[in-house]
């Protein structure tokens, strides 16, 4: 599984920036994709996740101001980030989770750094 992020960058607080990921390779099928976090020196979090069936859910740190989007049939995911504060630096990690594997397969990751 290759999987192509794009997006991030530096972005003041209090603004926005978009997320991309895109599946590619021997994928036989997606049952969901999702994009985790890491901070400096925090572990590594799970954000948001979007299912086949088009459920998704967040971690309560980012409701109402990130939001997870795309289609899972397609194999590729989005997830808009606005209102951004400084706890919101990190790495994000793109994961899709293939059926019949029992873990995340995982990007390379790309760096957002929000500024005061």
């Amino acid at each position: 599984v290759q999987l192509v992020e794009s997006g991030g960058g530096l972005v003041q607080a209090g603004g926005s920036t978009r997320l991309s990921c895109a599946a590619s390779g021997s994928i036989l099928e997606l049952n969901a994709m999702g994009w985790y976090r890491q901070a400096p020196g925090k572990q590594r979090e799970l954000v948001a996740t979007l299912t086949s069936g088009g459920n998704t859910d967040y971690t309560d740190s980012v409701k109402g101001r990130f939001t997870i989007s795309g289609d899972v049939a397609k194999k590729t995911v989005y997830l808009q980030m606005n209102s951004l504060n400084t706890e919101d630096t990190a790495v994000y990690y793109c994961v899709v989770g293939v059926v019949g594997s029992d873990r995340w397969s995982w990007g390379q990751g790309t760096q957002v750094t929000v500024s005061s």
